[in-house]
């Protein structure tokens, strides 16, 4: 179980906490970590690159191949408009939860076959925007930016978590997966990770539908259900979107609104995904049936683009 270590993160990152003292606890546990502070004109975060080395990994001199992790958020907090860590802040959590378990395993002689590189960024103060059918925490510095620090071109398949619950589309508390995204491509649900999505949760897996806005970059002036396929518009790798959501919407600003046993599941499941892909049991599409379709249709990777 991954509880302890969601605990551990949630009463860490629940007060002004800053990207250095939370890459020092995770260095505190061998792991690599690098921290990237970003000013801009809309704000400013600390981003995180963690790196945790698999048995066959391509730091050890090996093949196998390596998984993203992402915790995408816009802030743990909304300082000084809300007190405390918001709903939002699910996927940091997620991230360095996920981060904090790996280096247990690979402490107690459980090492993933594949290397796993971690990212997400802290940021206590993040601003808040209007969006339907209720309010988002924005990102503190744009976009492009968060990818830019977010996806790394090691990754070679993503997963990225994000809180997904101020919508009402998914009426479910829990998590979901969405289909794998590659290239401006929705790819059809992988069979492989609706498995592992069944054996964490114990039920029917559940979905996140997807339009081909969700895809396009921000700022196109298309609604998007959130963030979490936007490193889709940055990488060549698949992407899969792995949500907190709820029964009923709840915006990303909310207090009070991160429920642990959720994120446990996510955190989990992430690390099973990890395990196969690495250990190449594990596929998120079928690369036969991707080559087919770009054959007959052509690239889609102008949705990747701004558009003009």
């Amino acid at each position: 179980m991954a509880i302890q270590s969601v605990l551990k993160t949630l009463a860490l990152l629940d007060g002004w906490i800053d990207g250095d003292e939370v890459a020092s606890i995770l260095r505190a546990r061998g792991l690599e970590v690098i921290t990237t502070d970003v000013a801009e004109d809309s704000g400013s975060t600390t981003f995180l690159r963690i790196v945790v080395p698999g048995l066959h990994g391509r730091r050890a001199g090996g093949t196998a191949p390596t998984t993203g992790i992402i915790g995408r958020l816009g802030g743990v907090g909304a300082r000084p408009d809300a007190i405390g860590m918001v709903s939002d802040a699910d996927g940091a959590v997620g991230a360095v939860a996920a981060a904090i378990k790996l280096a247990t395993m690979a402490e107690r002689g459980d090492q993933l076959p594949g290397d796993v590189i971690i990212t997400t960024h802290i940021c206590p103060n993040a601003p808040t925007i209007p969006h339907e059918p209720v309010p988002f925490m924005g990102p503190p510095v744009p976009m492009a930016t968060m990818n830019l620090h977010e996806v790394d071109e090691a990754m070679d398949a993503i997963l990225s978590i994000d809180a997904t619950k101020g919508n009402r589309v998914v009426n479910h508390r829990g998590f979901a997966i969405t289909p794998t995204v590659r290239e401006g491509y929705i790819l059809p649900v992988a069979p492989d990770l609706i498995d592992v999505y069944e054996w964490v949760s114990g039920r029917p897996a559940v979905v996140l539908p997807l339009s081909t806005y969700d895809i396009t970059p921000y700022g196109n002036d298309l609604y998007h259900v959130n963030s979490i396929l936007q490193p889709a518009v940055a990488t060549t790798a698949p992407v899969v979107g792995v949500a907190t959501t709820a029964v009923a919407p709840v915006p990303g600003t909310a207090t009070g609104a991160n429920h642990a046993g959720d994120i446990d599941q996510v955190v989990r499941f992430c690390i099973e995904v990890a395990k196969g892909y690495g250990a190449g049991t594990l596929r998120l599409y079928d690369e036969n049936e991707f080559a087919r379709a770009v054959a007959l249709y052509g690239s889609m990777s102008h949705l990747q683009s701004g558009g003009g």
